[in-house]
């Protein structure tokens, strides 16, 4: 018990799109200054990390979540809506620099699984959000791979094996069920590809 603890508050939701832009331009083959990816980055850890933990802190002590696991669906709306507008916020702000129009979609991809995951809210529905996150991070890797021709087998797998660890952990504390686990992951999931696909694609 323990150790799903430990592993559901180490790899938090809130660590994949950071993680995602870091693996981004290590990656990537286009060469983009120094100072640029730099600010990228500060912008992302800010607007994704530092924002939502002190956001989530001020409702906590305001009592308008319980937990920080944000349990029923009431309080679960206004921070989905949040999360939306912050993905939305970085995505429109990465896709005006238009050098990094590929990872702008990975928070374009996160803003439609945070929009879904809050119209399941209305039909008594939760998500996993943990598993969201990392299978919107694997959906983004997938289609960082196919765009560039890079081959980034060993992160995917290793994303995949990482995501069944943490749907172990969430089930094994009861914080979901087989079916948030699974809808989280696949609604994410897919939701990178939708937009990868508009974007690029269609």
């Amino acid at each position: 018990m323990k150790l799903s603890k430990f592993i559901s508050i180490f790899f938090h939701p809130i660590n994949f799109p950071i993680i995602g832009a870091f693996i981004y331009f290590l990656f990537r083959p286009e060469y983009i200054f120094k100072p640029q990816e730099h600010t990228i980055l500060l912008v992302i850890l800010i607007g994704t990390y530092i924002f939502p933990i002190i956001f989530l802190l001020i409702l906590k002590q305001y009592k308008m979540i319980r937990s920080y696991n944000m349990v029923s669906i009431e309080e679960r709306k206004f921070p989905t809506l949040l999360f939306t507008a912050i993905s939305i916020i970085v995505g429109n702000w990465l896709i005006k620099a238009s050098i990094v129009d590929l990872l702008a979609l990975l928070f374009y991809g996160y803003t439609l699984t945070f929009f879904i995951s809050y119209v399941y809210l209305f039909f008594k529905q939760r998500i996993s959000l943990h598993t969201a996150a990392i299978g919107g991070l694997i959906g983004f890797l997938i289609c960082f791979s196919y765009h560039y021709q890079i081959n980034l087998i060993v992160f995917i797998a290793f994303f995949f094996i990482l995501s069944g660890i943490i749907s172990s952990s969430r089930l094994k504390l009861n914080a979901h069920t087989l079916k948030e686990v699974y809808l989280g992951f696949i609604t994410s999931l897919i939701s990178q590809f939708i937009v990868y696909a508009i974007y690029y694609i269609i």
